[in-house]
């Protein structure tokens, strides 16, 4: 690419990436690392790692139990991340913020507690529940058992030939008959951005809910829960250069206070008695037991680091990073890119065959190399299954991913091909 292309390049990027002390890691054989698995994890800035460190060395104690100084602290700091991620979301309140372990969990959430939900948000024999082929597991599974148990029919979004959702039935999926809309807003394994508040406009045309997997969108595009139409939305801590263990459901206020609680336990109560119990607003209804604490300050911490570099830059870099990969790989004898080939359609993650090696193979060969991707079927075994492949070999750039780290990949994928003696 040319000075030219390759201006959407974030212009402190050699200063985000010694934010980032493991990208100084130097591997077996004097290999220095290459992280191309950002969709998989991202890499943590040291001001979340201090953060981190900061909280339990001076602050660590319970939340909104403990009566003294430090509960006080650390009970400051765990809201103050809700407050956070509120606004990184646009969220119009901050108790329509709950945190969960992962996104798995908040998707979860959601539909356990509309298989136990009365009124509107019930769902029996006759309705439906429409999800895409191109979900990750965590958005098809919880859909799977929540049809089967209450004797609801599951339908799907097909996929076109490139890669994105096949819209030209859209009337037709989305009926009177249809209860809920779940759908991924970037696949992490096609990297398509789909079309969300087009697909939620029609789902609220037909009084359905819309509930959005941004796993891959928060990280790299900036996320307005108003403006998607989402009416509920999860996320993941770890992929936001925040920690594992915490992730996010937001909700509408108005579909929240209908739901009833996931899990019972302290916290989430108004009152118990031996006979009955009575259960907190939101966001506390779904905030059983002690939380995880120190994991929702780095998180809030992540998200002030994201949003202090501007996701409106991060994704201009992105997709130029995107661009430039699609670009190398072309140049591979054999490869072929799942996906759209277009960066201005996808995010960051671009998963492709090599005529003739195991992506598991490929993966180790460049992991010999220093060169980090992630090999298999990405939890998305559907999607494999309509290309036709069982699995894949998958790069994922992000904020810190440089030109010279795409040249390695394509060098290694070079070097892979002369390995396996392919001509």
């Amino acid at each position: 690419m040319s000075t030219t292309q390759l201006a959407g390049l974030l212009p402190e990027l050699e200063v985000i990436r010694k934010d980032f002390p493991i990208l100084e890691r130097v591997l077996e054989g004097d290999r220095p690392l290459v992280y191309l698995d950002s969709a998989n994890t991202s890499q943590k800035p040291q001001i979340v790692i201090d953060t981190m460190v900061d909280h339990l060395e001076r602050h660590n104690a319970n939340v909104a139990r403990a009566m003294h100084q430090l509960g006080a602290e650390s009970s400051e700091a765990f809201e103050a991340a809700r407050d956070t991620v509120a606004g990184f979301l646009n969220a119009p309140s901050r108790d329509e913020v709950i945190f969960t372990k992962n996104a798995s969990e908040a998707l979860n959430l959601v539909a356990n507690t509309l298989a136990w939900a009365t009124g509107d948000l019930s769902i029996g024999t006759g309705d439906e529940v429409v999800i895409t082929e191109m979900e990750h597991h965590s958005n098809i599974v919880p859909w799977q058992l929540l049809t089967q148990r209450k004797g609801a029919t599951l339908r799907w979004f097909g996929l076109t030939d490139d890669g994105h959702l096949d819209l030209s039935n859209i009337d037709d999926l989305i009926t009177e008959r249809t209860k809920v809309v779940s759908l991924t807003w970037v696949s992490n394994m096609l990297g398509t951005i789909n079309p969300v508040a087009e697909i939620a406009r029609r789902a609220h045309e037909v009084g359905a809910i819309v509930v959005v997997d941004a796993s891959q969108a928060a990280p790299q595009l900036p996320v307005d829960v108003v403006a998607s139409g989402a009416d509920l939305l999860a996320f993941t801590g770890h992929k936001v250069v925040g920690p594992t263990g915490i992730g996010v459901l937001w909700g509408r206020r108005a579909v929240l206070d209908q739901l009833p609680p996931f899990l019972g336990g302290g916290e989430m109560i108004e009152t118990v008695t031996m006979e009955r119990s009575t259960y907190a607003g939101i966001p506390h209804k779904f905030e059983a037991g002690t939380p995880p604490i120190v994991e929702a300050v780095g998180l809030g911490a992540a998200l002030e680091y994201l949003s202090h570099i501007g996701l409106d830059a991060i994704h201009a870099h992105e997709q130029t990073i995107t661009a430039y990969a699609l670009a190398g790989l072309a140049t591979v004898p054999g490869l072929s890119v799942l996906g759209p080939l277009d960066a201005a359609q996808r995010g960051g993650a671009i998963s492709f065959e090599i005529d003739g090696v195991h992506p598991h193979d490929v993966a180790q060969v460049l992991d010999s190399r220093g060169i980090a991707v992630r090999a298999g079927h990405h939890c998305a075994k559907p999607a494999h299954a309509r290309y036709g492949v069982q699995s894949s070999t998958r790069m994922s750039s992000y904020l810190y991913t440089t030109p010279a780290e795409i040249d390695a990949l394509v060098e290694g994928l070079e070097y892979t091909r002369s390995y396996f003696k392919l001509s």
